[in-house]
């Protein structure tokens, strides 16, 4: 396998629980999060991402390393971002939810929309660092 077909396959790795988050989580955006059970399925699927955006950014990483890439850089910051983005949000999630007073829905839909605005920032740094992935001159 070449570098550049290396690298490819990890981009893709990396942007597939990304894009799955991005067409999952508007759906919520249709139902009351004061009801427990969408609000613990929502903090289960921002809790399925940040595990899955873990382990790919570790392959990621694993196959820029193995490729012989200097981009090796990007999959070891977005995984150091969302592992300590991942323990902070979720305990926000789990705070609201567990209060139940009359804001805490208000505080769960900006938790909501805060987490898929950062999915989208994180798919568009991505996304948009593709060609200099590839780039067969470095």
């Amino acid at each position: 396998m070449t570098s550049d077909a290396a690298a490819f396959f990890a981009i893709v790795i990396l942007m597939l629980p990304m894009a799955y988050l991005l067409l999952a989580a508007p759906g919520f955006l249709f139902f009351k999060l004061d009801i427990p059970q969408v609000a613990r399925l929502l903090r289960g699927m921002f809790h399925a991402y940040f595990l899955t955006l873990t382990i790919t950014s570790v392959i990621g990483t694993v196959a820029f390393a193995v490729a012989g890439r200097r981009a090796v850089v990007i999959g070891v910051g977005v995984l150091a971002f969302t592992v300590s983005a991942r323990r902070w949000f979720l305990q926000r999630m789990d705070a609201q939810i567990d209060a139940r007073p009359a804001n805490a829905a208000r505080q769960l839909r900006w938790l909501h929309c805060g987490g898929m605005l950062f999915n989208a920032i994180e798919l568009a740094i991505v996304a948009s660092s593709v060609p200099y992935i590839m780039d067969t001159s470095t």
